[in-house]
């Protein structure tokens, strides 16, 4: 079984912008033997590590750790997507067997189109042709943005991480799912894909786990088990609870699917879509 997004960081590197102490529980150098020790319990054997840094030399230290650490089958790395070599920085990370997608962290950019600017898409096209998925870091006002970036390039795999990170709240619910199932809808199931993960991080803190449960049977509804991929978005996951909650938790949300479409979400589909 696969954990299709986990994360490890050394703080000394210095270029985690939003690690800051106030998020005390995750502030500390993480490791993939860390987030091993909590998988393996569960008999996970195998993940993919994310980029947390909008630096090259941060998808150079992942890179490291996956060379290092047989159970990191792939890696989501980050480029200067405006960069004047973009399109050579995308050849150069195709080139590298273990890196499977690149996630610009759009969540944090100040202008929700920014990724369907001019200059970005022949590093779209660039990406798509060499195989590289795009990670979106997205929240819910970027989900009609990325369904036009999917209409210009039908050929890019997208994996939308953390179901967009819906506002845990009733009022909210229905317009995301609206924007979710237009996506889904409208979009190449061989393409475009969902995380399972990081929802329980979007609910107040101090909430139990069943707090997320529509969430995720919204995005059981809307995505169907081949278009789901289960991540545990460990550490950052510790902000709410517990590895173990939160696998328990999706284990019994998947449990009435067939066992064909539970190893889809658990296992299948993140083999697939990052080609691992």
């Amino acid at each position: 079984m696969i954990d299709a997004h986990f994360h490890c960081w050394q703080l000394a590197r210095g270029d985690y912008g939003w690690l800051t102490p106030e998020l005390a529980p995750i502030y500390r150098d993480v490791q993939v033997a860390d987030w091993q020790q909590q998988a393996q319990a569960w008999g996970v054997t195998g993940g993919v590590l994310v980029q947390a840094a909008p630096t090259a030399q941060e998808t150079a230290f992942l890179l490291q750790q996956a060379q290092a650490n047989p159970a990191v089958l792939g890696v989501v790395g980050w480029i200067d997507m405006l960069a004047p070599d973009a399109i050579e920085q995308v050849a150069h990370c195709a080139a590298q067997p273990l890196l499977k997608g690149l996630r610009p962290m759009l969540q944090d950019l100040s202008d929700p189109d920014w990724i369907l600017q001019p200059a970005i898409q022949p590093v779209l096209r660039a990406m798509a042709q060499s195989g590289l998925v795009l990670d979106a870091l997205i929240k819910p006002l970027h989900l009609p943005r990325i369904l036009a970036l999917t209409q210009a390039h039908p050929d890019l795999t997208v994996v939308v991480d953390h179901g967009a990170k819906p506002l845990i709240d009733a009022a909210a619910m229905s317009a995301w799912a609206e924007s979710m199932k237009q996506l889904a809808d409208q979009t190449n199931p061989d393409k475009v894909v969902c995380k399972l993960s990081g929802l329980w991080t979007e609910a107040p803190a101090g909430q139990p786990v069943e707090v997320v449960r529509p969430w995720c049977e919204a995005l059981l509804a809307i995505w169907g088990a081949r278009r789901l991929l289960w991540g545990s978005d460990w550490p950052v996951l510790e902000l709410a609870g517990t590895y173990s909650d939160w696998r328990q938790f999706s284990l019994t949300m998947l449990a009435h699917l067939t066992l064909q479409e539970r190893s889809a979400v658990l296992d299948g589909n993140a083999r697939r879509i990052y080609r691992l």
